[in-house]
């Protein structure tokens, strides 16, 4: 068969920029691969593991008991027996590592009108070990003392990440 081919291409013109098409493509994926493993990056410095702190907790709302009158002159379906702030209450968190006090911090709800989450996020560069980690948090401003405790002993090994995290359903701290 001469000339084009079956869709009417001449491939035979054509070979010298298939190859050279062919060829800035492999170079490209080679550079690629090259560069991808260069330059040699590590986030921890050596004989160091990571620590974090990080979850969204809810603080307490300031609720109250609505009275027989009030209730009366409300219509039936909004007839609440309790009636609440829409602003939700800080959460306040400490962190102690080996005794040593690493964090204490009033977290404010989020938020325009303050009703979302408490968030914390932080990180603690340690040198590989065993750790003793205290963990206090309050969410609601009428108890006295906190409302949640734990205590954690951690040993990290290099390089290693650790989570500290809150599950509110369950009323505890985690690791993961």
């Amino acid at each position: 068969m001469t000339g084009p081919g079956r869709f009417g291409i001449d491939w035979r013109g054509r070979a010298r920029h298939l190859l050279l098409g062919g060829a800035v493509s492999l170079a490209t994926v080679l550079a690629t691969a090259a560069l991808s493993a260069w330059p040699a990056w590590q986030s921890l410095p050596p004989g160091e593991a990571v620590l974090r702190l990080s979850f969204s907790h809810s603080g307490a709302r300031n609720c109250r008991d609505r009275t027989e009158d009030e209730l009366a002159k409300l219509p039936p379906n909004m007839r609440d027996a309790q009636i609440c702030d829409r602003r939700r209450a800080p959460v306040r968190i400490e962190m102690d590592i080996d005794g040593q006090p690493v964090l204490a911090a009033d977290l404010a709800p989020s938020g325009l009108a303050g009703s979302g989450p408490s968030r914390v996020y932080h990180r603690f560069e340690l040198p590989a070990g065993r750790y003793k980690v205290d963990l206090r948090m309050r969410d609601d401003p009428a108890v006295a003392g906190f409302t949640q405790e734990a205590t954690f002993d951690i040993d990290l090994v290099p390089a290693q990440s650790q989570a500290i995290d809150f599950d509110a359903s369950a009323g505890r701290f985690f690791l993961h």
